[in-house]
C-alpha cells in the first residue's frame, strides 16, 4: 500500500525529531510544531544525560552508553557539534533514543526529567599542563551546567569527569547547596579510571587476565591524591617493595603517561571513556535495584576528616547507600594516606572557595 505524503511527512518529522528536538514538524494543515516522541520499541531503562558529548571523552561515551541495555533515552549536550554526533550514533541500531541539544539555550531542555547525568564537559589535559591547571576553565563549566541539573533534574545522580575531579566536585557541591537541592547521595566524583588502571597494572605484574583483578583505590583524583591499596588486591598476592613502588607510581602518573604518549594530541580520553560507562553502568544497576553493586568513587565522606573521599561505596536506588571503611592499611599505605589528605584539602577547600568568593 502506497504511503500518503502526509503519513511520510509524520515519519520523517517523528526521525527527526529524536535527532533534535528542536526540529519542527510539518502537520497536515502546513503548520509547524515541536515533536517530542519516543521511537516505536524504544528500550525500557533509564533516561542518561551526557554534557560534553562532541569532545574526545564524550564522543566515545555517548556510542558506548548507545550501546548499554539500560538506557532508554540518551540525551547528548554540548555547546559545538552536538547535531553531527547525535546524527551519528543515532543510526546505530540499539534500543536507545537518542536526542541532540547544542548550547546554552537548550540546556535546561537536554536536562528535564534526567536520572542519570555524566559531565565530561571541560577542556583537556595538554603535556606539561597539570590537572590544577585546568582549574579556572572547567570550574564554570562545571558551575553553569550544574545550575542547570539542580534546577531541572535535581534527583537525578550525577557523575563527575571534569577535572581536577578533587576540585569540580565540591564546586557542585557548593552549587547544589545554594539551591537547596543538594543530595550527597547523588553526586559522585568519577575515580573509576585510576581502579581500572591499577587492574590493568596489577594484572601485568601478576600475569592474571585484568579482569580477574580488583584493586581499591582510594583518596583522590590526582597524582599523589591517588592511592591504590595494593595490600588488599583481590586474589590476594603480595608485591616487593619495588614492585609496590612501581605500580603506585604507574597508577598516580597514568595520565601523564598518556598525555607524553599522546605528545599533544590528546589526553586519556579512550580509557576514560570506558571507565565513565562501566561506573554509569553500576549505577544504573543500584538504581535498578541489583544488590552487591561495589565501586570506588570521589564522594561526600566521614572515611576521613576530609568533606570528600574517593573510596568503595555501594551503590543503589538512591545513589551511594554506604561508604565503605578503609579497612586496614600498611605503613607505607599509612604514610601515602597522609600526603593525600593534605593535598586533597587544599583542592577542595578550592573548589569550596571558587563558589563562595
Amino acid at each position: 500500500m502506497m504511503q500518503s505524503s502526509s503519513d511520510a511527512s509524520q515519519r520523517i518529522a517523528r526521525i527527526s525529531g529524536h535527532l533534535d528536538p528542536q526540529n519542527l514538524q510539518m502537520e497536515d494543515a502546513g503548520t509547524l510544531r515541536r515533536l517530542n516522541c519516543r521511537a516505536k520499541g524504544g528500550a525500557s531503562g533509564f533516561k542518561v544525560a551526557i554534557l560534553g558529548a562532541a569532545g574526545g571523552i564524550g564522543q566515545p561515551l555517548a556510542m558506548l552508553m548507545k550501546m548499554n541495555p539500560l538506557v532508554s533515552v540518551l540525551h547528548l549536550y554540548d555547546v559545538v557539534n552536538t547535531p553531527g554526533v547525535t546524527s551519528d550514533i543515532s543510526h546505530m541500531d540499539t534500543g536507545a533514543v537518542v536526542r541532540g541539544f547544542l548550547g546554552q539555550q537548550q540546556l535546561e531542555e537536554a536536562l528535564i526529567g534526567m536520572e542519570l547525568v555524566i559531565i565530561p564537559a571541560g577542556v583537556p589535559r595538554k603535556p606539561g599542563m597539570t590537572r590544577d591547571d585546568l582549574f579556572n576553565i572547567n570550574a564554570g563549566i562545571v558551575r553553569t551546567l550544574c545550575e542547570g541539573i539542580a534546577k531541572c533534574c535535581p534527583n537525578a545522580v550525577v557523575n563527575l569527569i571534569s577535572n581536577p575531579v578533587n576540585s569540580t566536585v565540591p564546586i557542585a557541591a557548593e552549587v547544589f547547596k545554594r539551591a537547596g537541592t543538594f543530595d550527597p547521595k547523588r553526586l559522585l566524583g568519577v575515580t573509576m579510571l585510576d581502579v581500572v588502571r591499577a587492574n590493568t597494572f596489577v594484572a601485568e605484574v601478576l600475569g592474571l587476565d585484568p579482569r580477574e583483578v580488583d584493586v581499591p583505590v582510594v583518596g583522590g583524583h590526582a597524582g599523589v591524591t591517588i592511592l591504590p591499596l595494593l595490600s588488599q588486591v583481590k586474589p590476594p598476592c603480595s608485591f616487593t617493595p619495588k614492585e609496590v613502588d612501581y605500580l603506585t607510581d604507574r597508577i598516580q602518573n597514568g595520565g601523564t603517561e598518556v598525555v607524553e604518549a599522546k605528545a599533544g594530541a590528546g589526553s586519556a580520553t579512550l580509557s576514560m571513556a570506558y571507565s565513565a560507562v562501566k561506573f554509569a553502568d553500576a549505577c544504573l544497576r543500584g538504581l535498578r535495584g541489583d544488590a552487591g553493586v561495589v565501586e570506588c568513587a570521589f564522594v561526600a565522606s566521614q572515611v576521613t576528616e576530609l568533606p570528600f573521599f574517593a573510596s568503595k561505596v555501594r551503590l543503589g536506588r538512591t545513589g551511594v547507600e554506604e561508604i565503605h571503611p578503609l579497612g586496614p592499611l600498611n605503613e607505607y599505605e599509612r604514610s601515602g594516606l597522609e600526603k593525600a589528605k593534605k593535598e586533597l584539602a587544599t583542592s577542595i577547600q578550592k573548589g569550596v572557595s571558587f563558589i563562595r568568593k
